[in-house]
């Protein structure tokens, strides 16, 4: 059962990236030849990190995952120690520094400490089983993490994605054992923290009272939202086809990134998207079967982590696209534009199917046990 849950998860992760490649070769050739004077120049980029995605995936598919658990508390503190210098160094690209230039790729350390986090927390619930519905001993201690880490992808700023961050850590909690009412409060504080970074800075602050605004009275919405649901209602049942997508000709700013599922609907229709959601759908139940059958507290709450992460990220990008919520910047999990997203999406896509693969070992090794067990009984007979 978990060999077949390992495998649908590695298809349905490598389908959604071969998507994402025609897609984003689609949505922009007309900006990179405007841009960089070659219709190639994002599509050859998006192609060199999924390779690199892909060698990732599988390699940290056969790293055992219980060693993370030993090092993820120095990870994290590494990796806030990055966000601080993210913070001092980075540029500032459209009113944040989120950015980090290695000279060979461009890193979004958010991305990563959210992986990081992820399996902290899962690590940190193990070790604080009896304690973590204690608000004191257990609760405590782990949303400090929470928030220190939430807290420096804020500043950035880079609002949603530290909300979003929340939302998986406290029901990653919440899973592990902590009480309703320790995460009910802990949301009123986060959602009060969130609320009032996003109100200081101007560009968040506008984009949700511009949907504050066209939710309450009909007023307009923004130019991107507005032109992703054009291309949406234009795509009909089955789609304009590949590559036949108008708004890719500049009318959708960087179409290619966080409304590429505009493109997507526009050229695949409203079949194509179904398929795509229902591709994420799948993903999502794969990874919570994987972390049911997880015969480890470790395992099970790493699994769901990861799982429920990509959910999350994948509805509320369509939700963004839709209209449904205020825009966001976050990317369609392995469709988007992107080099972080997609390497650590691939880093995390191999972390879930070693869960299955080290449980399916040790399943087996229980089975064989057990039959020997059974026959050492019949010969002492």
């Amino acid at each position: 059962m978990m060999k077949k849950l390992a495998l649908t998860v590695f298809f349905d992760a490598f389908a959604l990236m071969l998507l994402g490649l025609i897609i984003v070769m689609s949505a922009s050739s007309t900006y990179s030849a405007f841009r960089f004077e070659s219709t190639f120049y994002l599509f050859n980029s998006h192609l060199l990190k999924v390779f690199i995605g892909l060698f990732f995936l599988l390699m940290f598919c056969f790293i055992p995952y219980e060693i993370y658990k030993y090092y993820s508390k120095w990870a994290l503190l590494a990796m806030a120690a990055v966000l601080i210098l993210t913070l001092i160094f980075a540029p500032s690209i459209k009113g944040a520094g989120r950015w980090l230039d290695l000279g060979i790729i461009t890193v979004q350390p958010a991305d990563i400490a959210k992986l990081i986090l992820i399996i902290h927390l899962a690590a940190l619930i193990e070790q604080k089983q009896e304690f973590i519905s204690d608000f004191k001993q257990g609760y405590l201690y782990a949303f400090i993490w929470v928030m220190f880490i939430s807290g420096l992808i804020f500043i950035q700023p880079n609002i949603s994605t530290g909300a979003l961050l929340v939302v998986i850590s406290l029901t990653i909690l919440y899973v592990g054992g902590a009480k309703f009412k320790h995460i009910a409060l802990s949301s009123l504080f986060s959602l009060f923290v969130a609320g009032s970074f996003a109100m200081l800075f101007s560009h968040s602050r506008s984009r949700i009272l511009g949907f504050i605004k066209a939710m309450s009275d009909g007023g307009d919405l923004n130019i991107q939202v507005k032109q992703a649901l054009y291309g949406l209602g234009s795509g009909g049942l089955a789609g304009v086809g590949i590559g036949n997508s108008k708004q890719n000709n500049l009318f959708l700013p960087e179409a290619y990134g966080d409304f590429i599922f505009a493109i997507l609907g526009e050229e695949m229709g409203f079949l194509g998207s179904v398929i795509v959601l229902l591709s994420y759908l799948i993903l999502f139940v794969s990874g919570i079967l994987i972390a049911k059958k997880a015969k480890d507290r470790f395992g099970q709450l790493l699994a769901f982590g990861i799982t429920f992460s990509i959910a999350i990220y994948a509805f509320v990008n369509v939700a963004v696209t839709t209209g449904l919520l205020p825009t966001t910047g976050l990317p369609l999990p392995f469709i988007s534009y992107g080099g972080t997203s997609i390497i650590f999406l691939s880093i995390s896509i191999g972390i879930l199917i070693n869960i299955a693969i080290m449980n399916s070992k040790r399943e087996n090794e229980i089975q064989v046990n057990s039959e020997n067990m059974i026959k050492s009984g019949e010969l002492k007979q």
